[in-house]
């Protein structure tokens, strides 16, 4: 569900009047945001309503995405805000669906990047400091005792700040275009650990732990990442990673569907 607030094109073009928009279309995607696509003669553009309170997240994403694009990374730009309502660029491509070996290099190359850039970049909360994993361990255990059984290690679960990590890098907070990549939906991202965001994203890329796709993942990105991330670190990564997904879509959800693509992993 990717609307809770309606809005109508006219009452865009009054809250944005540098603009003048033709088109406005809603999206499906999104579970906690409101999102539409806006068009004018030449161009695409995003608008965003953000459904929760997240005022100090949003500076925090306008510093990181003007350092982003200060670096040519292939992120989104905020234009404009006004009454709650927040206009960015929109990324050219499409979302891949059947991943090639050709996109798990591009994504290594820009999570490389990425991190590199974000080294130094300590203007954030930690990653997990909006998530209250006792409180949502407590619900699964209430709940949902089987998955709760495989979940319970995450009460030790803690991160060291390496710097700004995504933390939500699945298929659908990418485009492809040929051998390009674009990433958006920074916003709930934080300090934390390198190899756990890229742990986050081969969960989505490499679904079924492909050997090939994983050597190859790390093969590009050590080559150009200044911290290095070992086959050993990234496995025990992946099964946090896996249980702190599997506990949020049970939390977020309230129902198991979602969950079940994960369990297996953890």
């Amino acid at each position: 569900m990717g609307i809770k607030t309606s809005i109508e094109l006219m009452e865009v073009n009054k809250l944005f009047p540098k603009y003048n928009f033709m088109n406005i279309a809603s999206t499906k995607n999104g579970i906690m945001d409101t999102t539409y696509i806006l068009h004018d003669n030449t161009k695409a553009y995003i608008l965003k309503k953000y459904e929760r309170d997240i005022e100090e997240k949003l500076q925090t994403d306008k510093e990181l995405l003007e350092l982003l694009s200060n670096h040519n990374l292939n992120t989104p730009s905020l234009l404009d805000a006004c009454d709650g309502w927040y206009l960015y660029t929109k990324l050219n491509g499409k979302m891949p669906k059947n991943i090639q070996l050709t996109q798990i290099q591009t994504l290594a190359g820009f999570m490389a990047r990425l991190h590199n850039i974000t080294q130094g970049f300590t203007q954030a909360a930690p990653f997990l400091a909006s998530y209250d994993i006792n409180m949502m361990l407590y619900f699964t255990k209430k709940h949902y005792f089987s998955y709760y059984k495989k979940l319970y290690p995450l009460k030790k679960f803690q991160q060291r700040s390496e710097g700004f990590i995504h933390g939500d890098l699945f298929i659908d907070n990418t485009l492809f275009e040929k051998n390009k990549i674009a990433v958006f939906d920074f916003i709930d991202g934080g300090l934390g650990e390198f190899c756990f965001d890229v742990a986050v994203a081969l969960l989505s890329f490499n679904p079924k732990g492909k050997p090939l796709y994983t050597k190859i993942f790390l093969q590009t990105y050590n080559q150009r990442a200044k911290k290095k991330i070992t086959y050993h670190t990234l496995q025990k990564q992946l099964q946090t990673a896996a249980r702190f997904y599997t506990l949020l879509r049970i939390h977020h959800d309230k129902r198991t569907k979602r969950a079940r693509e994960l369990i297996n992993l953890c």
